[in-house]
């Protein structure tokens, strides 16, 4: 079955634990899939599928911090939540550092992790919409002639027509009908929108 929704991963070398956290999960209505360890959870690490990481901080092999970090590095950016039965100051300091949900110590209280894992699922969303929105953006960017570019590059930097045409070394009336098809091609109606359209499209086109 193809899972469109948000899925919670939970990754946890306790087996009666792991059991738990599932059955909970999924009372709560959540998709949910177990893993042993983060090795097995890597071996599927689902860069495109929306949802969070419930992880034990610690497990033999790697632990729940390296699985952050090595999702970070994969360019996985699922949003995790720690569970620990160390109270481990440095770690959750770090692990929330890195962009954690939450650190919760075990046992956790039912209602905590819930809610944690609203919060997760909730930023997963919202970064994702995010992500999207920045792509139909430089789409759109992309779709531009090379003069339409440096058109519109220049116009958002506060150059008049007439200085962008000394600049390129083109007739004003020219540069005038690249600036119009460059607002109709990007959908916007003024200049200060133009501004903030490439601004976000920062670093830089």
């Amino acid at each position: 079955m193809h899972v469109t929704g948000p899925t919670v991963f939970v990754v946890d070398d306790d087996p009666s634990v792991l059991r738990a956290l599932e059955r909970l999960l999924r009372s709560a209505g959540y998709a949910v899939e177990g893993y042993a360890s983060p090795e097995a959870f890597l071996e599927r690490a689902p860069a495109e599928r929306p949802g969070c990481v419930v992880v034990d901080l610690r497990m033999p092999g790697l632990g729940g911090l390296e699985l952050q970090d090595e999702l970070s590095r994969r360019g996985c950016p699922l949003p995790v939540v720690f569970l620990t039965g160390h109270g481990d100051v440095s770690s959750s300091v770090r692990a929330m550092k890195a962009g954690a949900i939450d650190f919760l110590t075990k046992p956790c209280d039912d209602t905590d992790l819930l809610a944690a894992v609203e919060r997760a699922i909730a930023r997963d969303a919202e970064a994702r919409a995010a992500r999207g929105e920045q792509q139909a953006l430089r789409t759109r960017f992309e779709a531009l002639t090379p003069r339409e570019r440096e058109v519109c590059l220049r116009v958002a930097q506060g150059l008049l027509n007439k200085q962008i045409a000394d600049e390129l070394g083109a007739a004003e009336k020219t540069i005038k009908v690249h600036r119009g098809r460059v607002m109709e091609k990007l959908g916007v109606e003024s200049v200060a929108e133009l501004v903030r359209l490439v601004d976000r499209l920062e670093p830089g086109p």
